[in-house]
């Protein structure tokens, strides 16, 4: 971790605290709005929480990438990026609220207890006042607890389980990325239209609550057309050669093989399925067909040739923009500053963790305070645009954003290394929408925000 230092008012205060709880950062002031690391000198620093090891490496690496552009821009240096697209209009180069943006990073390791213990540091160590980051679904919901807790802003990064807008939302929380739901829900139609609606559904299932909350709805949008699942087999984050798991597929009626896997998991799940023969398969008089709910063009890439046919869901893609119009503007503008600075296209990891970094900036500009509840405040019911996916609403029950999902599939004949995957359709925001107290997001409160000190 970066050891970047944050000079704030008053003394901090801490106390020898594991991951499980957190030593609060004390502050002696006499203004009665004070909170968590309020910043009183020209700067200000955010904290982006990666993998920058572990299965998720990748996206993390991408997400970093995608976080340095974001301040890069807020400052004022490059040519802007999505500043000018963005349809509010706060953000001129001038950092947040005047103070220049600093930031600080940690590694997760796509661990949830490292994760906490990265971004508590971040925090207490740093002064950071927002943190931001994730990949593993089961690290944004132990670092956005961990946020509730300390009085900071949490703007997740890459986290599709329903459950972190779901029983384990949080005031201080917003996800601009969409969720397992939004993915079943657009993937379905394409599925039927694609393969029928008579299939026999067997699926490995990474066993923490992304993938639970995948499978589950995955199982239910598919069900729902008509397939039948018929076994369901949970695999450890961990593993890395799935043989063991796939060979039992081999003999078990199925015709399709659901891959509720991602990153590094995905990549050798897939692999391991190719090698088994299962994409040359006919069972049950089809043709096999193996699905991927949720995958990334950087997947696409570690996954190589096998990817060639493999329908799954997006939250953005690259090509967007000039495939589909002025609907999705911004996506060329932050396509443009990423190649310019990295030399190849973002993932979808990158462009939502960049929106968040200007979605969190331009919140505070316009409450004009980093006070937690301020931005709160503003981000609760906010619509806007210009940002690469359409139209966007952050809803107020659940700070869940609403926007278009794509639906990709591995092209067959790819031009270059980071045009993997075309887009199948875009299923409008109104398609993926579900009320708050839909069962699959039941439980949890959101609650009250917490301004910490």
């Amino acid at each position: 971790m970066s050891n970047s230092r944050f000079t704030r008012r008053g003394l901090l205060k801490t106390s020898a605290v594991g991951t499980a709880g957190l030593a609060m950062p004390m502050f002696f002031t006499s203004q009665a709005n004070a909170f968590t690391n309020e910043p009183t000198g020209s700067t200000v620093t955010l904290g982006f929480n990666v993998p920058q090891s572990g299965p998720y490496a990748d996206e993390g690496a991408d997400e970093l990438r995608a976080f340095q552009l974001a301040v890069e821009h807020l400052n004022g240096e490059g040519d802007g990026g999505m500043l000018s697209t963005f349809s509010s209009k706060t953000l001129d180069g001038t950092g947040i609220l005047g103070k220049k943006v600093q930031f600080v990073t940690g590694d997760t390791q796509t661990k949830s207890d490292a994760a906490r213990a990265s971004a508590q540091s971040m925090i207490q160590k740093d002064g950071a006042v927002m943190i931001s980051g994730g990949s593993s679904s089961g690290v944004a919901v132990a670092v956005q607890a961990l946020c509730q807790e300390a009085g900071v802003i949490f703007m997740a990064g890459l986290t599709h389980s329903n459950d972190t807008t779901g029983k384990d939302k949080k005031a201080n929380g917003f996800r601009h990325f969409f969720n397992a739901y939004m993915s079943a829900a657009a993937l379905a139609p394409v599925l039927a239209q694609l393969y029928g609606t008579d299939r026999k559904v067997y699926s490995l299932t990474a066993d923490y609550t992304w993938g639970w909350t995948q499978q589950e709805s995955i199982k239910a949008a598919t069900e729902a057309m008509g397939w039948t699942t018929i076994n369901d087999v949970r695999t450890p984050l961990a593993a890395t050669d799935f043989s063991s798991y796939i060979a039992p597929v081999l003999n078990s009626g199925a015709d399709v093989l659901v891959l509720n896997h991602y990153g590094g998991n995905m990549v050798n799940s897939l692999t391991n399925a190719v090698q088994f023969g299962l994409r040359d398969k006919q069972v049950n008089g089809k043709n096999f067909e193996i699905v991927v709910p949720l995958y990334s063009e950087l997947m696409a890439k570690g996954a190589g040739k096998n990817i060639a046919g493999i329908v799954g869901s997006q939250n953005w893609d690259w090509k967007l923009e000039n495939e589909k119009g002025a609907r999705y503007t911004g996506t060329n503008a932050f396509v443009q500053s990423f190649g310019a600075k990295y030399g190849f296209p973002p993932s979808q990891a990158a462009q939502t963790c960049y929106a968040q970094t200007l979605l969190y900036a331009d919140a505070v500009n316009r409450g004009k305070s980093f006070n937690p509840c301020s931005v709160v405040e503003a981000l609760e019911g906010f619509e806007f645009d210009g940002l690469g996916n359409g139209p966007t609403l952050y809803r107020k029950d659940d700070h869940q954003c609403f926007k278009d999902v794509v639906v990709v599939r591995g092209k067959e004949n790819p031009e270059n290394e980071f045009d993997l995957v075309e887009i199948v359709e875009v299923t409008p925001a109104d398609k993926v929408t579900y009320a708050p107290d839909n069962p699959m997001f039941a439980g949890g409160d959101l609650g009250a925000c917490n301004p910490g000190a």
